[in-house]
């Protein structure tokens, strides 16, 4: 077996614990990955030396998750979290230990993890492996086999239902049979786990070359109706005419061919046509028309969105996508037809939703014809090169202006100001202080106080 490359800061820092007379080793998902030619820097360590006893062997020790046992250990410019070997008390929720107990024993603290490839050790100083669960052979077979009792496991901590789609999307592996089917018998106790958790994983999912693997799996195994079950009810909801396939397959195509670096715009695409389950269907000969979907698709991902405790900055993400994925554009638009377009968009926002527009071609039809979305952006680029007043941060006067002309600040001046952003999307050239403030003058006299008498 070839011997695990320990780099030479970290048999250093090995060394502080052999000296004092104790053990370390390296465990995880570093181990994993490099027996799979998979690069991980991400090193993490188990040792049977106590969380007191770790703080007395460094000058910088920070207590990280303390109670569990595990502390960061600052030295040389790096950062290495050790935990102490442990045992898990009894779950009674299906989320975590009632108890943790340390011990001084390697063995016993491997057998407490989820699956036998995340169950490998590396002596810290020397590079030998240890693999009490046939890890390795597992690593060969690219197979995920839960360690033990695969019910017993699950029944501890359900999130290790999600773990093992995940990685089975992630390494291209598939799931052994008896695992499998206690994840399908024990997936309803996901209903159990934090949305923070669930997150997490599924994130890890859409950052994978194939999410629509992970996706599957979490279908087959009675997870996803748990996790999302408004994508789960796509299942079976035919669409015809253009469309390959149904509603489900279609979203896990569109999510598929949203570049991988962009996880959130993934999980946009995997969602923007959830809301054809809800809306009102129109069968036009043999396509069905799903009139105003993306409108449900958005208050729909809007309830998943809040379930998984995401920032309201990635709620605005997905949701601004979702709501506009429908677009339409035609080269008779206006100049000012185009900046209220990406006024309405966001400019950040613009590649992220063409990117979604051709995952959802893509899924459709299959073509990679992208000649109308590159027409559309030559012709936003050709606008804004006039002018790239978009805002009403970009206007040429500010509210002090239109206060010291007898405007005054609240909701009416809001009005005018949106009033002054439309005549300068349409025209450019008004963006100018007194051009605006004689337009602001004239529309508050004219149509405001009007309204207001």
């Amino acid at each position: 077996m070839i011997r695990f490359p320990v780099p030479k800061n970290i048999r250093q820092f090995s060394e502080f614990f052999i000296n004092a007379g104790f053990s370390l080793y390296i465990v995880g998902g570093a181990v994993r990955d490099y027996y799979l030619n998979r690069r991980n820097d991400d090193y993490d360590f188990a040792t049977d030396a106590l969380p007191e006893e770790v703080k007395q062997l460094f000058r910088a020790v920070i207590p990280t998750g303390i109670q569990h046992g595990t502390v960061t250990v600052l030295f040389k410019g790096a950062s290495y979290e050790v935990t102490t070997f442990r045992v898990d008390g009894e779950y009674h929720d299906g989320r975590r230990p009632t108890s943790v107990e340390f011990v001084r024993s390697l063995e016993e603290d491997l057998k407490r993890r989820d699956f036998t490839i995340n169950a490998l050790a590396v002596d810290a100083r020397t590079g030998a492996l240890i693999d009490f669960h046939e890890g390795m052979r597992h690593l060969r077979q690219k197979s995920i086999c839960a360690i033990g009792d695969p019910a017993l496991r699950f029944s501890e901590d359900a999130l290790r239902i999600v773990r093992g789609c995940r990685f089975a999307c992630q390494l291209g592996f598939s799931i052994e049979e008896r695992t499998f089917s206690s994840m399908k018998e024990l997936s309803r106790n996901l209903s159990r786990i934090s949305g923070e958790r669930i997150k997490s994983e599924l994130f890890k999912i859409l950052a994978s070359d194939k999410p629509s693997k992970g996706i599957h799996l979490l279908q087959e195994c009675s997870a996803l109706k748990i996790i999302l079950p408004e994508l789960d009810a796509c299942k079976g909801v035919e669409q015809k005419g253009m469309h390959r396939h149904d509603v489900f397959d279609h979203s896990l195509l569109a999510c598929d061919a949203v570049p991988k670096e962009k996880p959130l715009v993934r999980f946009a695409a995997l969602l923007h046509d959830i809301g054809k389950v809800t809306a009102k269907v129109d069968h036009d000969g043999e396509r069905p028309t799903f009139y105003r979907h993306e409108v449900y698709s958005t208050e729909l991902s809007k309830i998943i969105l809040d379930r998984l405790h995401c920032s309201n900055q990635e709620q605005d993400t997905v949701l601004n996508l979702i709501f506009h994925h429908m677009f339409h554009y035609s080269s008779d638009w206006t100049d000012g037809a185009v900046r209220r377009f990406v006024n309405r968009i966001g400019k950040t926002a613009l590649q992220d939703l063409f990117d979604v527009r051709k995952a959802d071609q893509i899924a459709t039809t299959g073509s990679n014809d992208f000649s109308h979305i590159m027409l559309f952006q030559k012709r936003i680029a050709d606008v804004l090169s006039k002018s790239d007043v978009l805002t009403l941060k970009d206007l040429a006067v500010n509210g002090n202006d239109l206060s010291a002309h007898g405007i005054p600040k609240g909701p009416e001046m809001g009005i005018v100001f949106q009033e002054l952003l439309d005549t300068v999307l349409d025209d450019p050239g008004q963006n100018t202080k007194d051009r605006l403030l004689e337009i602001a003058r004239k529309f508050y006299e004219n149509r405001m106080n009007v309204r207001g008498s």
